[in-house]
């Protein structure tokens, strides 16, 4: 069983574990949430996650770097899940329904699941100082015709260049900070970069809201912008020349594709992953349709699923250190009964407050679960099955941002919860009937 002081990794579904020192061979791949994203939901495989031999290693721990990471993440999280909380006002604006607006979380998700493998791959030759100042550009320019954005189509051309952003970050994010600590302080430098993903589950979707009902949905993304730029000036002064160092390749996916259990864990990820986004990015227009809460009042149910989430994320962990199918298990009944909940009594102002804080507080069962699954799965190719994982993470983001909108769009602001009701059973039961049953030592 983990420490309580590991948790914080999983909390992420895009970054490994830290790995022993005493055993290089054993990597572990690891995952967020919230976002969203992460997380972060959310977010894409390491480059590579086998700890750089002594000679390789830093003498001494550039924390001013570290810092430029977490920064990075923070604006990237931030500006991923930022739609959940403006989705009405963004879809008013701009003449489109709640549920095409919602489709500005599907383009990102789908770009950042093409990014994620690709880039690394593409940047192979490059100064990874550059590649990573790079993804930080993308982030800024995102971000400014995000708040310019006079259609739709525009918006989704900020969002696309947010996702190669997002899946290039993730992708790369873990294996650079291997080079910038000494091995013994790996933990405590991803430790570091991860509270970048807790600051912006807490954050981004209540303070976005705010500031959407003070000064329009687009205020918020000036103020992501202006974060990203913060973030653009500390990693041009912080971060060190990175030259290339690996040879990433993707000739193993083929392999763990063709395994039973891998293709298991990446079903039940696509159903309870997606069923959770259907309900989360179309939970505003549900509080203000059906539960007819004020922007004040949805602000500080936005917070409470952000401080949810972030407590989740440790007793998710604590849960999953001794059994990672009893985690995603009890997370996703835990979601299924609160996705009824909102569909019987969605109207009560109360029963929404405590359901929603609740659901972001069930999630945190899910990244270090399916994290563990798929390790176990494929003990063999650790670095793979994340990158398999990171994707298929990706993927049901965006299926559940494209059918829960197609649901809200057709049935109203239940629609959200409904899609997630159904596909929450589903993954719950595939898990609890084909989910592993080694309880983690």
């Amino acid at each position: 069983m983990e420490t309580p002081a590991s948790y914080p990794y999983d909390a992420c579904p895009f970054i490994p574990r830290p790995l022993p020192v005493s055993s290089p061979s054993s990597c572990s791949v690891c995952l967020d949430a919230t976002t969203g994203a992460p997380a972060a939901g959310a977010h894409p495989a390491p480059e590579n996650t086998t700890l750089q031999p002594a000679s390789h290693e830093p003498i001494q721990a550039r924390w001013a770097a570290v810092a430029s990471m977490a920064l990075g993440v923070f604006g990237l999280v931030t500006a991923e899940f930022l739609p959940a909380s403006l989705l009405t006002a963004m879809a008013a604006d701009l003449g489109v329904s709640d549920g095409a607006a919602g489709q500005a979380v599907t383009v990102t998700a789908l770009v950042a699941a093409v990014a994620a493998p690709s880039l690394p791959l593409l940047t192979r030759q490059l100064d990874r100082r550059a590649v990573m100042i790079a993804f930080t550009l993308l982030l800024v320019l995102s971000n400014a015709l995000s708040a310019l954005a006079s259609s739709l189509p525009m918006l989704l051309v900020a969002r696309v260049l947010l996702g190669v952003a997002l899946g290039g970050f993730w992708s790369m994010s873990a294996a650079l900070a291997m080079r910038l600590v000494p091995a013994s302080l790996f933990a405590r430098a991803m430790s570091f970069i991860l509270t970048g993903v807790s600051v912006a589950t807490v954050c981004a979707a209540p303070i976005g809201a705010w500031m959407g009902d003070l000064w329009g949905w687009r205020s918020a993304f000036i103020a992501a912008g202006g974060i990203s730029l913060i973030t653009l000036a500390v990693q041009l002064l912080a971060l060190p020349a990175l030259p290339p160092r690996d040879n990433p390749n993707l000739r193993v996916l083929g392999e763990l594709l063709r395994r039973p259990p891998v293709r298991m864990a990446l079903l039940a990820v696509l159903l309870v992953i997606s069923g959770h986004f259907a309900g989360f990015t179309y939970i505003r227009p549900l509080m203000e349709q059906v539960t007819h809460l004020s922007v004040t009042s949805i602000t500080a149910v936005l917070l409470g699923y952000g401080v949810g989430g972030f407590f989740g994320n440790f007793v998710g962990g604590w849960i999953a250190g001794r059994s990672e199918r009893q985690a995603i298990v009890a997370g996703g009944a835990v979601i299924a009964v609160l996705a009824a909940t909102l569909l019987i009594a969605g109207h009560s102002a109360a029963i929404t407050a405590v359901a929603i804080t609740l659901w972001g507080f069930a999630f945190g069962a899910f990244p270090v679960g399916f994290q563990t699954w798929m390790v176990r799965a494929a003990p063999d190719q650790a670095e793979g099955a994340g990158g398999l994982l990171v994707a298929a993470f990706q993927i049901a983001i965006a299926s559940g941002a494209i059918f829960g909108g197609l649901m809200v769009d057709h049935l109203g602001a239940l629609g959200g919860p409904a899609f997630a009701l159904g596909a929450m059973v589903l993954g719950t039961v595939l898990t609890w009937q084909r989910g592993p049953r080694a309880v983690a030592a």
